[in-house]
């Protein structure tokens, strides 16, 4: 488990590593310490506050780095991007090989499975490449799918604008072949890092039950997209999609697997609390700075 926590945490350390590579275009010579700090106080935030708390970390940048909040949130979004899709690659790659994996599935629901990761295998690959042939033309994907939805009203046309301009500004940050490189090198290890995480906590219930590499992606790509659902202080969806994952496809005790769920979730989210809460308050982020975060996130 403290291997697990001390994985976790690194994976906080890729993932600043990342984001200045976001930032390069903008500020070439950023701070790794802040870009980390803000790293760690934003994942806090999203612990204690939900989803809602995902705008901390763009805003910390932003004012560490003196650039501007809508650069940083479109940097964010780019980020997401990167995480889905590896997300999906290592799910798809799990699920298609669902029967080499432990998993209690009858044949159709086998057949089911790998089809359907080798779709979402497909799907993630196609996603990627079209990221990377997007970055040479942005402005024309701009005007073209501006051009597709000219039918909606003015107030949301502006709006959709905004969001592909925000976009596009955070694609800017790739458009060097190193650049995109480095991002994809980090984004892989940031996923080694979270994999080699689930495995030190899947090694600590040795003896209750033995996990592969294929049960560990099959198990990585259910709670990832479970973690989507975050309720402030408590998660909710990592609990509840890792209990059912275990037991129902596994066939892991119904005990055992909450205990898995309760252990993932201490390593992967509580076990930040007691650095990044105390460095928040040395930050000065208090209920009136998240107001205004959230302000100036809408504009």
């Amino acid at each position: 488990m403290a291997l697990g926590c001390a994985m976790a945490y690194a994976t906080y350390y890729g993932r600043a590593l990342r984001w200045a590579i976001f930032l390069r275009p903008l500020r070439p010579d950023a701070t790794l310490w802040n870009l980390l700090k803000a790293t760690i106080i934003g994942f806090t935030a999203v612990v204690l506050l939900g989803r809602p708390g995902e705008f901390v970390r763009p805003y910390l940048i932003s004012v560490k780095e003196a650039v501007p909040m809508s650069s940083q949130l479109a940097m964010w979004f780019l980020e997401r991007i990167f995480d889905l899709l590896f997300a999906l690659l290592i799910f798809g790659y799990g699920l298609s090989r669902v029967q080499s994996s432990q998993a209690h599935v009858g044949s159709a629901l086998q057949w089911t499975f790998q089809v359907g990761g080798g779709v979402v295998w497909g799907v993630s690959v196609i996603c990627l490449i079209l990221l990377v042939l997007l970055r040479q033309h942005p402005r024309l994907f701009q005007s073209r799918l501006m051009d597709s939805l000219s039918f909606l009203p003015a107030r949301h046309s502006e709006r959709v604008e905004k969001i592909i301009a925000s976009f596009l500004e955070g694609v800017e940050s790739i458009r060097g072949g190193r650049s995109l490189l480095l991002v994809i090198a980090y984004s892989f290890l940031e996923w080694i890092l979270i994999a080699a995480c689930y495995f030190c906590i899947m090694r600590s219930f040795h003896g209750f039950f033995d996990f592969g590499l294929i049960d560990l992606f099959i198990y990585m790509g259910f709670v990832s997209f479970g973690t989507i659902v975050q309720l402030p202080g408590i998660g909710g969806g990592l609990q509840v999609v890792s209990v059912i994952v275990l037991h129902e496809l596994f066939g892991i005790p119904m005990e055992t697997a909450s205990g898995v769920a309760l252990i993932t979730w201490i390593t992967t989210c509580i076990a930040l609390l007691p650095v990044g809460v105390p460095l928040a308050f040395h930050e000065g982020l208090n209920w009136r700075a998240l107001k205004t975060i959230r302000e100036e996130s809408s504009l």
